[in-house]
């Protein structure tokens, strides 16, 4: 008998699966790596030796306004650690810099006072300028170009009108932007809600390139990379962490070279093989990644990858925010079926995209394919109203899909953190 501890909310989900039913438990090698370095250490190593370009203190210097772009409270980013040596290397230049933290929030809620402290600690959100995006803020915005699609690039204006752009970030697997970090600060981090709409078009969703560790002929990741370029970022810190949420790595350097040097690293330490079976339990991580449904689609997608069609997906995501987008649920909660939303969907054009149909899109595409069971703190009906089954425990769940199935032996992959791992 096996007994697993899947990440939920600021906990665990505890399940016992028998050893005859379990195919196979995935689990990145980047989760357990454990550096013989302090974390401080060593960024401070790839702060002192970027990828490619001058170090950012060399950068700084001459430079009097400088923009440092920062994920929001829906990512597990270390800042307490990196920002205050970010910020030290930045007045190593230029000890006079007048510094703004631009908190990316892409198409998100705003962050909280709270959720600022939780990320960065009192010292910084009491001493520093600290600046939330807003994509719905026409008067925050200023066009820099146009996208693939026709549609107007616009980024905020404090990232165009600084003298140095820099951006942290952490880098994971992405489910259709091939990894997180590096060029995601701009687009959607700090992009105008039109500019995120258009780049997460039906048709660039649908591309089958626009999957989970696919760089190369990504059209999302291109039209991401020219937006970074177009915005002058010029500097990012990237980091790897492990399933303790702690740095085992980083990057820095120019944001294309460092982040490509990332993704590279970590593709080799994320990438299991996929254990074919009737049932998948997947989970998103925990706190933050999944705070609402929104975000746990993420998961089941690795869910898919490696589940048998007409399988089950058991999501185990806590959900504390509920659904997380109020147009991302209605899509599902006013459709007759998922195909009805697949279908809707792919007649957008990309000037036509409705906010967080993406996210719809995508969970569209696993229902039909595939029965989705969630374990979570979410209200059952608000579950049930998005086409999926609710379920208090995981044993519950793996008892509702035996009889979704109509089999009480049906082999079961397990993927304890469902945001961490490419499945091939």
């Amino acid at each position: 008998m096996a007994v697993l501890n899947l990440p939920y909310g600021d906990g665990y989900k505890s399940v016992n699966i028998a050893d005859e039913r379990l195919k196979g438990i995935l689990v990145a090698q980047a989760n357990d790596l454990k550096p013989d370095k302090t974390e401080t250490e060593i960024v401070q190593e790839a702060l002192a030796s970027p990828t490619a370009g001058l170090p950012l203190h060399k950068l700084a210097e001459g430079k009097d306004k400088i923009v440092v772009i920062t994920s929001d409270h829906t990512r597990p980013m270390p800042s307490r650690i990196t920002m205050p040596l970010l910020l030290k290397e930045i007045r190593k230049g230029n000890p006079k810099a007048k510094i703004t933290i631009l908190i990316a929030t892409g198409f998100h809620r705003q962050t909280t006072e709270d959720e600022l402290r939780r990320k960065f600690g009192d010292s910084i959100v009491d001493r520093e300028r600290i600046v939330i995006h807003d994509s719905a803020d026409e008067s925050m915005l200023k066009k820099i170009g146009r996208l693939s699609s026709g549609v107007d690039l616009t980024i905020n204006r404090l990232a165009l009108e600084a003298d140095l752009l820099v951006a942290e970030g952490f880098i994971e697997p992405h489910f259709f932007a091939g990894f997180s970090g590096g060029r995601k600060s701009v687009l959607p981090g700090i992009a105008g809600g039109k500019s995120i709409m258009a780049n997460h078009a039906a048709n660039m969703i649908s591309d089958p390139r626009s999957r989970t560790g696919v760089l190369e002929g990504n059209p999302i990741h291109n039209e991401m990379l020219h937006a970074a370029d177009q915005a002058g970022l010029a500097f990012i810190l990237n980091v790897v962490i492990n399933k303790d949420r702690k740095i085992v790595k980083a990057f820095s350097g120019l944001h294309n070279k460092a982040h490509t040097e990332g993704c590279r690293f970590l593709s080799v330490k994320a990438s299991v093989k996929a254990q074919m079976a009737e049932i998948v339990i997947t989970t998103n991580s925990g706190y933050p990644m999944d705070q609402n449904i929104y975000q746990a689609v993420k998961g089941m997608t690795a869910a898919e990858a490696t589940c048998r069609k007409g399988g089950v997906i058991i999501a185990v995501s806590e959900c504390r925010d509920g659904h997380g987008s109020a147009s991302f649920f209605e899509t599902f909660a006013q459709a007759s079926s998922p195909h009805e939303v697949s279908v809707e969907i792919a007649k957008r054009k990309p000037e036509e995209t409705l906010p967080d149909q993406w996210q719809a899109q995508i969970l569209a595409r696993i229902l039909m394919k595939h029965q989705v069971i969630m374990v979570t703190d979410a209200p059952s009906d608000m579950v049930e109203k998005m086409h999926m089954e609710w379920a208090p425990s995981v044993e519950a769940a793996i008892h509702m899909a035996d009889e979704l199935l109509q089999s009480s032996n049906g082999g079961i992959t397990v993927i304890p953190d469902g945001v961490g791992v490419i499945v091939r």
